[in-house]
């Protein structure tokens, strides 16, 4: 595997793996709707994941897709464009790339796959750590068109024999953002109960997305992802009791743990996050390094 296609490129996470993916000696093309700063890939596309030709282009010469494009949040489109633009993107990218013999995928999936944290009935999960078997209850198009990704992700490998990882990100930010939002949170801890204020590093999002390109795992692998703690950090225990009454936690969580189950990561990719926000090892969003070059 030398060339990867990074859909939604032009994104925070998108620029990030981009970036990550040139320093570990891969060879990048890249596909947005627009760039609208430097960009380190040496094949630079303009283009629309719902376009069946824009896609063709894109994935000329390519080995392995890593695909963010999306609309990443319910607010940010009427509910049918959300779920249109979300699954539509992912069915495109994913059927043209099987049918070309790629033959590895990393989607962004989400923790909302499992519809709590956008829930508008304020629904909470049967139980805490989240996992890749809670049951879900979805009602926001966002959330379902994460659902219906990973049963894309499923029909291509089993059309195509694409294997294909489907990351379960939380919030992914960079350190400094990270911040501000725990601090906003820490003033309405309520607002991220539901999601156990499960969140990641850039820098470890980065790494995730790596070894689910790099690591050898047969069919579709769906893994939820956390740091080892919450955003608010202090007691997970003390969090939960407060904020999430009635809901059970059925396995041991000690002391700062985070409240999402990552075995599935660390046992099949090898992933275990390096990065929390609340002890240093957190990595600063690093500043651009390569200019827009290659555009077509």
């Amino acid at each position: 595997m030398t060339r990867v296609l990074v859909t939604g490129a032009d994104g925070e996470i998108g620029r990030a793996v981009s970036h990550a993916l040139v320093r570990a000696g891969y060879e990048v093309s890249a596909l947005s709707l627009a760039f609208g700063a430097e960009h380190p890939a040496d094949r630079l596309f303009v283009g629309d994941t719902t376009s069946v030709a824009d896609v063709a282009a894109a994935l000329d010469g390519v080995d392995a897709v890593a695909h963010f494009a999306a609309i990443p949040h319910p607010s940010l489109g009427t509910p049918y464009e959300v779920f249109r633009v979300n699954t539509d993107s992912t069915f495109n990218v994913l059927d043209q790339a099987g049918r070309r013999g790629v033959r590895r995928a990393v989607i962004a999936s989400s923790i909302n796959a499992l519809g709590y944290p956008n829930n508008p009935h304020g629904t909470w999960p049967p139980s805490f750590p989240l996992d890749e078997h809670t049951p879900a209850d979805i009602a926001d198009a966002y959330s379902l068109s994460k659902s219906v990704d990973e049963q894309t992700a499923a029909y291509a490998h089993r059309r195509h024999g694409i294997d294909v990882v489907a990351l379960r990100f939380p919030l992914v930010k960079w350190p400094s953002v990270l911040r501000d939002v725990a601090e906003e949170v820490a003033r309405d801890p309520a607002a991220m109960a539901r999601e156990g204020w499960a969140y990641l590093t850039m820098g470890d999002a980065t790494r995730a997305v790596l070894r689910g390109l790099e690591v050898s795992t047969e069919g579709v692998l769906v893994a939820g992802l956390s740091a080892a703690d919450t955003l608010l950090g202090g007691e997970t225990l003390l969090l939960a009791d407060r904020y999430t009454p009635g809901v059970p936690i059925i396995r041991p969580v000690s002391d700062t743990a985070a409240l999402i189950d990552t075995t599935t990561a660390e046992r099949a990719l090898g992933f275990h996050p390096t990065e929390s926000l609340h002890d240093g090892t957190a990595v600063a969003q690093p500043d651009p390094e390569t200019p827009v070059r290659n555009l077509r």
